[in-house]
């Protein structure tokens, strides 16, 4: 990983995969050029437009072109073999350029299981946006009753009571894959001594869907066409370098197709299906008695990324694995330990098995675009934090689960690594006694992973990297973080490092705010961490720290956030990759501050960072991490597990919490149908989102007299569209309308002058003859800026959207004015071609009928990259003594700029300075490009 070596190219022109090594380039001919002549080093190139054509159910299929176009400037080189080619239901290929058969013969009329739409909408608002208990619904019911017959219309309320609306919900087969239930335990002896454990005498329900059936209701799902991938692929970007992304792209899908075609030549023209799961146990009631769920979740890794992360349906629960408990005597038992282990690996085998038939033989099954095609299921990847990783891969607690390293040496990076793979452990085990496995090798052969019992799966090379608990919690919160407390508690002592600390906090609590920015209004002293806690603080903790701790350690930090931007990008390419490793590297020489000062001095052999280590390998295995990351699970936990528990009577919650996911399901296939009918408005519903009903455009941008209420911003689910900003859709009231009286409310005498400048520019005119504004002045207190940036929270189209703001009066502490990233020069890289503006006022007018959005801002200057922090530093840009103000056109915004002001040494006010007025107190401010990623990639 950390060498760079020349690679081998392919012998066949046209072809640009590149090898290690002389086995991967052999093996590589052999499988995508096998119908041609064979070649040594040194024989001729041949034209791939030359290979012979295969053949398949008496139809002609001759190699789909090597390479298709992604976009403008890219390429794609697409899998010769599993090519997904469409069929009918009996599964004979179609010729090429075959209409798809059409979802359903009903009319565009047929609601049912409802008699119409307004029927199901409300049962939509009432199960799913309101959530409304059953007793409401009972209640709402005889209050729409009795409202009809006072008017003495002749009508019925839309259901009798809550049984009718959950009957017609139950009545769709939309969506209905039931859940079945399992009993195991210990032994099936009878005659089970009355002394044994109770672990041992309890039986254990084990609650499942058919994963096959959750599939082919995934492929079904018409919301995914155009966000679905049918081949494999390796993508190029504009400079030829190669590009891993969604799971389609990454090097395991190309290999394993190249397997399945190896050992099965019938499976030409089949599609490939990647099947990812998920597993990880959440807790819905701590005071209540601990109550916890072990969830098990399945997707697929033909559908983008994008949308997984927003869930979608595009992960759904299969199961709810059993957790078996006993008295606090036998929590060391190793013989508990090992029923845990093989009930939970058993579980798994048998949950799955209806899959296996179709890993070596292709089922139909009908996809996204209305085609159907024959599939081959493939267990490709498992999204699970470290503690589910020791238990699925059956290794001991502090062994790495993707290579065996010793643990004490595992922060050696000179060290050389073994990967763990099935076969390996499987050898060790015919040669090696149990007591050598478990302390030379860190294996436990008391467990036999579940993926044994399926062809290619490997749970050693399944398991995907974990951002979440790895790089956010594990790395930068339990370490980092954890660190600097000991390092100033060390250095300073109890009483003057809690001054510190609190120093830190008001810091923390004075940075300006920013759409979508979690507060810290007190710090950050709170009990319990959430990701979104720990995501927040790693936006704004770097400055905060300066001054207060070595500038190694502030070096530190800042590598370490260098480090998860770029593995957390959607889009990773090769320069990507070698960026990753510098700041791996750099990062791993400057943690050594931390042992130099006595804080750790026992080394750095931690799991979850020595985990980064694979991360370069697992990127090319499974492309963007950020596609299989834990935090994709557990955000569905909330409406998959916690919110159904909430909606529950708490006792023997879990049948009722699985009927309601049941309901959900249904809903949802049942406006998916809706839509591909055309009688719904196309698109998805955000969850407890009922605006699609009233406002088709989903417009959130409606502009309050006072005040916007909340920090809008995130998902959009526009198409890929170039960047833009636009004022609100409403002006504010209660401001004059002419330029001369806006000045002396604004308290800026020079805004007309400015105006006329700014036209002038606008119009190319002599700047000799200023011309008159006498139009109408709307004042706006906030803009909408939308722009693609999919490596953050995202619509299924990677469109983001944020708001900029300027208003005298935010969630009534004090006025918000935005700061926003502004293009100067396109050619120039990152901020050298950028620059920061203060908005101080957004208005828009009319000259000759053409109007003119704008704003008034205050502008800064660029002063240089701080090398503690490597973020960019500005300050005021200063004319004659004063700032220099000027009024720019919308179009100039490229999005917001989050500044965080350099405190320099003297300790902030204690209670005078809030986030309102940070940026109007300092002089030198940071540009924070850790604010997002999508400004860790300009802000450079």
């Amino acid at each position: 990983m950390w060498n760079s070596h020349s690679r081998l190219p392919c012998l066949y022109s046209g072809c640009p995969v590149t090898f290690k090594s002389q086995h991967g380039r052999t093996y590589h001919i052999q499988s995508i050029h096998a119908n041609s002549n064979a070649h040594s080093d040194t024989g001729p190139r041949q034209d791939p437009s030359s290979v012979t054509p295969l053949h398949q159910n008496g139809l002609d299929y001759q190699d789909v072109p090597p390479y298709s176009s992604s976009g403008p400037s890219r390429k794609q080189i697409e899998h010769a073999h599993l090519t997904a080619v469409p069929c009918d239901l009996d599964g004979n290929f179609l010729p090429p350029g075959s209409t798809r058969q059409e979802r359903t013969q009903r009319s565009n009329a047929d609601w049912s299981p409802f008699d119409d739409r307004t029927q199901f909408m409300i049962a939509d608002l009432l199960y799913r946006c309101v959530e409304m208990s059953a007793s409401n619904i009972d209640l709402l019911m005889k209050l729409w009753l009795a409202s009809l017959e006072d008017s003495g219309l002749d009508t019925s309320e839309p259901f009798e009571c809550h049984q009718d609306l959950y009957a017609k919900i139950d009545s769709s087969p939309l969506g209905d894959v039931p859940w079945q239930c399992f009993i195991t335990g210990f032994s099936e002896d009878l005659h089970m001594p009355v002394d044994a454990p109770s672990w041992k005498q309890t039986s254990y329900e084990v609650w499942y869907r058919d994963p096959d059936l959750a599939i082919s209701a995934m492929l079904d799902n018409p919301d995914f066409e155009g966000h679905f991938d049918v081949r494999p692929y390796m993508e190029l970007d504009e400079h030829g370098q190669r590009c891993w992304g969604d799971i389609m792209s990454a090097n395991v899908s190309w290999k394993h197709c190249d397997e399945i075609f190896a050992s099965n030549t019938d499976a030409f023209g089949a599609m490939y299906c990647p099947i990812i799961l998920g597993c990880d146990k959440t807790t819905v009631s701590v005071a209540t008695g601990h109550v916890e769920y072990h969830p098990l979740y399945l997707s697929i890794g033909n559908i983008h990324n994008t949308v997984r992360r927003a869930h979608r349906n595009a992960i759904v629960p299969i199961a709810f694995l059993a957790i078996p408990k006993s008295d606090r005597r036998y929590d060391d038992d190793p013989e508990f330990r090992k029923f845990k282990r093989q009930l939970y690996h058993a579980s798994l085998s048998a949950i799955l098995r209806t899959l296996l038939p179709g890993m070596t033989k292709p089922a139909i099954r009908r996809c996204p675009d209305g085609h159907y095609r024959h599939i081959i299921y493939d267990l490709i990847a498992f999204i699970a934090d470290y503690p589910e990783q020791v238990m699925l891969t059956g290794i001991v607690q502090g062994w790495c689960p993707k290579c065996i390293t010793f643990p004490i040496f595992s922060d050696n990076l000179e060290m050389p690594t073994i990967p763990r793979t099935r076969a390996l452990t499987e050898e060790l085990a015919d040669f090696l006694d149990s007591k050598t496995l478990w302390n030379q090798y860190g294996i436990d052969d008391d467990i036999i992973p579940f993926t044994n019992d399926f062809p290619r799966a490997d749970i050693h090379a399944m398991l995907s990297p974990d951002l979440l608990h790895q790089v956010i919690k594990g790395m930068f919160k339990d370490h980092l973080v954890t660190w600097v407390g000991e390092y100033l508690l060390r250095e300073h002592g109890e009483s003057k490092s809690r001054k510190i600390l609190d120093e830190i906090d008001r810091r923390i609590a004075a940075v300006p705010a920013f759409s979508g920015l979690r507060r810290f209004p007190q710090g950050r002293r709170f009990k319990q961490w959430t990701g979104d806690d720990t995501k927040a603080l790693m936006k704004v903790y770097l400055p905060s720290i300066v001054g207060f701790v070595p500038n190694e350690m502030v070096t530190c930090i800042a590598t370490s956030l260098d480090v998860y931007y770029l593995v957390h990008r959607q889009n990773i390419n090769e320069d990507s990759l070698k960026n990753l490793d510098l700041a791996l590297i750099k990062f791993i020489d400057l943690r050594e501050i931390f042992r130099v000062t006595g804080v750790h001095t026992a080394g750095f052999s931690l799991p979850r960072q020595h985990a980064l280590v694979h991360y370069h390998s697992l990127i090319e295995h499974f492309g963007a991490p950020g596609g299989l990351c834990s935090s994709i699970t557990e955000s569905r936990h909330i409406s998959a597990v916690k919110k159904p528990w909430r909606r529950s009577n708490r006792y023997h919650a879990l049948g009722q919490m699985l009927m309601t996911n049941q309901h959900l399901d249904k809903l949802s296939a049942m406006h998916s149908d809706f839509v591909a009918r055309g009688m719904l408005p196309a698109g998805h519903i955000p969850p407890q989102n009922i605006s699609y009903i009233y406002q088709p455009n989903n417009d959130t941008s409606r502009e309050d007299d006072d005040e916007s209420n909340d920090e809008n911003g995130g998902a959009v689910d526009e198409k890929n569209v170039l960047g833009h900003v636009v004022l609100a859709r409403l002006p504010a009231r209660r401001y004059p309308q002419s330029l001369e009286e806006l000045s002396n409310v604004v308290n800026e005498p020079n805004l007309p002058y400015l105006t006329q400048i700014f036209l002038v520019d606008q119009l190319h005119l002599n700047d000799t003859s200023l011309p008159p504004i006498t139009s109408k002045i709307s004042v706006f207190h906030s803009a909408v800026a939308t722009f693609f940036a999919p490596s953050d929270p995202s619509g299924i189209y990677g469109m983001r959207r944020e708001h900029i703001h300027s208003t005298p009066s935010w969630q009534g502490k004090g006025p918000r004015r935005d700061c926003a990233f502004v293009v100067e020069d396109e050619a120039k890289p990152g901020m050298q071609g950028l620059n920061i503006v203060h908005v101080q006022l957004m208005f828009s007018f009319k000259y000759n009928n053409v109007e003119y959005p704008c704003s008034l801002v205050d502008w800064f200057t660029r002063v240089s990259t701080d090398n503690t922090t490597g973020m960019w530093v500005v300050q005021l840009d200063m004319e004659g003594g004063r700032q220099r103000k000027a009024v720019v056109h919308l179009d100039a915004f490229l999005r917001a700029a989050h500044l965080i002001p350099v405190y320099g040494s003297n300790p902030l006010p204690l209670h005078r300075l809030t986030d309102s007025y940070s940026l109007d107190t300092f002089k030198f401010f940071y540009v924070n490009k850790y604010i997002d990623h999508h400004a860790h990639e300009i802000a450079f």
